[in-house]
């Protein structure tokens, strides 16, 4: 669909997808995030993430074509991928006298940069600042650590349902991002119908540790909420269990398996590179006071 030279906002995903679809497919590495969430909430529905309607934008080229996109989940920062500097003070001036608030942002680092000062500059007030710093990671040539903590891998069911909503409250608290208790439940069944976490159980039972992946969309699948308990860290437990599902993803046929870490953590990060992950592309959330 033709899109024109400035920036075309609307509340209606399926016009988002005729619009911005084939753009999203064509990097689907870079444009992961808004391809599982434009999935997520065309399979569960526009209001999955908060009561307030989602917010998509496409910017057009001078071929007709798009040249960027924009998927806003309050209460979540705005996603955007790669734009100009000019391009970033053009949306923040749309937004802003659209009346649509706006958290903070997501994107790669230099996109992010841009628009959260262009935000400040268009609607001024205090900033929250830089609250993450992210790198995106692409699997390479998988090697399984050694040696392999006591224990093995299962896919969660049903009867894990409780652990599982907990362990997501737990890792959202601990990366600092919003969640209600409602998301938190309604995540761990949507990931456990699909067979979409798995655990690491030592010998006795007990589970110690999770990895969740989003489905597979335009052949990637993202490795997400790893977790351990704090007081079971330090044991090889999130590094067997993201091997396993790493692996998993592969033998489904996906052509990237892919993950973000926080750069903050400099164990995280070791631990995917060494196990076979590469980096692709550094990603930054900037939060403002000014918006939710």
């Amino acid at each position: 669909m033709p899109c024109d030279r400035t920036w075309y906002l609307t509340e209606d995903l399926d016009d988002f997808l005729g619009r911005a679809g084939d753009f999203l497919r064509s990097r689907p590495t870079l444009h992961t995030v808004p391809l599982t969430v434009a999935d997520t909430l065309r399979t569960r529905g526009p209001h999955v993430y908060g009561a307030r309607n989602p917010l998509y934008g496409v910017l057009g080229d001078e071929t007709g074509g798009v040249r960027a996109a924009l998927l806003h989940t309050p209460p979540h920062p705005v996603n955007l991928t790669p734009l100009a500097s000019v391009e970033a003070e053009e949306l923040a001036a749309r937004l802003l006298a659209r009346g649509h608030a706006v958290p903070g942002v997501s994107a790669e680092q230099g996109t992010a940069a841009a628009f959260a000062a262009a935000w400040h500059r268009t609607a001024g007030g205090p900033s929250d600042g830089l609250r993450q710093r992210q790198r995106l990671y692409r699997l390479g040539e998988l090697t399984a650590p050694e040696p392999a903590p006591h224990g093995r891998a299962r896919v969660a069911g049903p009867p894990d349902r409780e652990l599982v909503r907990r362990w997501y409250e737990e890792f959202t608290a601990a990366v600092g991002g919003p969640a209600s208790a409602a998301f938190a439940a309604d995540w761990a069944d949507s990931r456990i119908a699909h067979g979409g976490v798995t655990v690491w159980e030592i010998p006795d039972g007990t589970p110690v540790a999770m990895a969740a992946v989003t489905p597979k969309i335009a052949g990637q699948i993202r490795v997400t909420t790893v977790y351990t308990p704090a007081d079971l860290r330090g044991r090889g437990y999130a590094g067997a269990v993201t091997a396993t599902v790493s692996q998993a993803a592969r033998q489904t046929g996906a052509q990237e398996v892919l993950l973000f870490t926080d750069l903050a953590n400099p164990t995280s990060n070791g631990l995917y590179q060494r196990i076979g992950y590469r980096p692709v592309a550094d990603f930054a959330v900037y939060g403002f006071a000014t918006g939710e």
